[in-house]
């Protein structure tokens, strides 16, 4: 049987701003097993990079509970969080801007090794950066140089190996690799898989493209407007869609085939302010297949079969139909 790593309750961080509360992540609810990866996939703005932040508490959460192994995160003092942070590490977007360029590969490597004091001395920091280069595929001669000198694969692996560095077991990868060319984009994608096998390590895959979360996921969480509309395992969604959102995603993944035919679906009008949302269902305004009822009445993210949910009136009384 599966073990929850991480469980997520209830969970909103709203933001103020002039115009009122931004209603960024809005009472939502995932859980990850140990040793699995949970893609959590939405368009730009949707919430799903605060979603990470917030479980790693770089940002503070407006309410619920975040629990790692039963704790709650949330409850944790500032000496509990910093053990916490030891077991937690995160992978960002842009390799680029999240390396400081004044430091080298393996100063920056180095960095979490120093701050938290997990070694006694300089060689053993320069044995534990080597070994972290080798684990990540970075040559020894790079230990010396300088990000800007570097492409950005070779950047990204140095962000992977940053959070290594301290032997984590859960990591929030948090597009990893959306700025990288297709052909790194593979390279990137295959090292952390490999590395998840020997390490046992536990994923959080934040993304917008799903024609990347289907490889790297074991569940894929659907996040529209600060809501997770669908959760499935990563075989059911890409085969038997449910949501309308999630059938309009999928219709905008390309096919390498030119005799397979799909049927696009393109989304009309513009996605709702976070600033008070509307009533009812968020993707109301933009959904080709909505009915009264969703124009008022908020769907609920409830279960339609074993390891699958979804948030969809329409859904719900098919399946009770």
């Amino acid at each position: 049987m599966a073990e929850k790593f991480l469980e997520v309750k209830n969970l909103k961080k709203y933001f103020k701003t002039k115009r009122g509360w931004l209603h960024a992540v809005d009472d939502i609810d995932f859980v990850i097993n140990k040793g699995e990866t949970l893609g959590l996939v939405g368009e730009s703005g949707c919430g799903k990079s605060t979603t990470g932040r917030v479980v790693l508490r770089l940002l503070e959460a407006t309410a619920g509970e975040i629990l790692f192994n039963g704790e709650d995160v949330l409850k944790f003092n500032k000496q509990k969080m910093r053990e916490m942070r030891q077991n937690a590490q995160i992978v960002f977007q842009d390799p680029f801007a999240s390396l400081n360029p004044r430091m080298s590969v393996s100063q920056i490597i180095a960095e979490p090794l120093v701050i938290n004091k997990t070694v006694s001395s300089k060689h053993e920091i320069q044995k534990k950066v080597a070994s972290l280069m080798e684990t990540v595929g970075l040559a020894s001669r790079l230990e010396n140089v300088y990000p800007h000198e570097l492409d950005g694969g070779r950047r990204q692996r140095i962000g992977i190996a940053r959070a290594l560095a301290l032997n984590p077991s859960f990591i929030v990868l948090d597009e990893p690799v959306s700025a990288l060319d297709v052909s790194i984009q593979a390279q990137i994608l295959n090292l952390m898989d490999e590395l998840q096998d020997e390490l046992g390590l536990t994923y959080l895959f934040v993304s917008h493209d799903l024609s990347v979360i289907k490889h790297v996921s074991d569940n894929i969480a659907v996040m529209y407007l600060g809501k997770i509309v669908e959760m499935s395992d990563y075989a059911s969604i890409f085969v038997d869609p449910l949501h309308p959102y999630t059938k309009a995603l999928l219709s905008a993944i390309p096919i390498p085939d030119v005799d397979i035919k799909r049927e696009r679906i393109i989304l009309e009008g513009d996605v709702p302010s976070p600033i008070a949302p509307p009533p009812g269902c968020r993707f109301y305004g933009r959904c080709y297949a909505r009915k009264d009822i969703c124009k008022d009445n908020t769907p609920e993210l409830l279960p339609v079969s074993e390891g699958r949910s979804v948030a969809c009136h329409i859904v719900h009384e098919q399946r009770k139909g």
